[in-house]
């Protein structure tokens, strides 16, 4: 039997990498699938490949069910439109994956106002105004799951002073990271009572994506450093079909959670090499 067989998910940033990847998992897995993000056709993204108009081809090629919306997370009104679109298609939504994300690879002194205001308008308000949203059914249904999709930039520097001071302009990534996953475990303290499961995920290793390889954090799909979307895609996997009282409020990473559940025999990265956000140790 499939794990998410007759539940409605809403994946956003589903044109592309672990958002793509983890829609083409849920559909194989029986759920009906909202796919939302900007990018409806190819080549509508300046700078990288996918749309939105691939991932649900591939979904209903290999026999599933998906819907296509386009719809910019750092809108309210977007946000209203995704979840109203929905739910008249498919009905209650028992899943919502807060995958869009949005980061500039700048340094604070040279940060424009407008950009910071962005970025975390994509990382953090759009997952608090989409959770706000599908709240009041999930909490009548006694049932639920939301996953904020996070990384491993919420880990902070540690104490200086600092003998290296080389950083990439992360700074904002990472905070607005940092932000989501103490926002993941407030809100799953929050609504525990209505059997609803709140957590985030983080990739154990750098995922290989058209991001990731146009920011130079990789060197391309292939790229042995990295790991492939699809542990990002089981885990979250996980942790919408687990039971809600295993899964509550985790911070937790991709490999780590897999082994930890007896999914994956083999781990390494952050939340097995070595020690994940201050979150993530609880």
């Amino acid at each position: 039997m499939t794990k998410l067989a007759d539940k409605v998910a809403v994946v956003t940033g589903a044109s592309r990498g672990i958002g793509q990847a983890i829609a083409e998992l849920f559909a194989s897995e029986g759920a009906k699938v909202v796919c939302a993000a900007r990018t409806v056709d190819e080549g509508d993204h300046k700078m990288l490949a996918g749309s939105l108009n691939r991932t649900v081809e591939n979904i209903k090629a290999n026999g599933g069910e998906a819907l296509l919306v386009q719809a910019n997370v750092s809108e309210e009104d977007d946000c209203v439109n995704l979840i109203d679109t929905a739910t008249n298609a498919f009905g209650s939504i028992d899943i919502l994956v807060n995958n869009a994300a949005l980061n500039y690879y700048i340094p604070i002194i040279d940060y424009p106002t407008s950009k910071w205001m962005r970025s975390f308008a994509v990382n953090v308000h759009g997952p608090f105004i989409l959770s706000k949203l599908v709240l009041p059914n999930m909490i009548e249904q006694q049932q639920g799951a939301i996953i904020n999709i996070s990384s491993g930039a919420a880990i902070g520097p540690g104490s200086g002073p600092y003998e290296d001071q080389t950083v990439r302009g992360s700074t904002m990534y990472g905070a607005s990271k940092a932000a989501l996953e103490r926002m993941t475990q407030g809100l799953a303290q929050e609504v525990a009572q209505h059997n609803i499961a709140v957590s985030a995920l983080s990739p154990s290793q750098v995922v290989p994506t058209p991001g990731t390889i146009f920011h130079k954090l990789v060197d391309d799909l292939d790229d042995p450093r990295g790991e492939h979307p699809e542990y990002m895609a089981r885990a979250c996997l996980l942790l919408a079909s687990e039971a809600t009282e295993r899964i509550n409020g985790r911070v937790t990473y991709s490999q780590s959670i897999l082994k930890e559940f007896g999914w994956i025999e083999e781990a390494r990265g952050t939340g097995i090499d070595r020690r994940g956000s201050g979150y993530a140790q609880s």
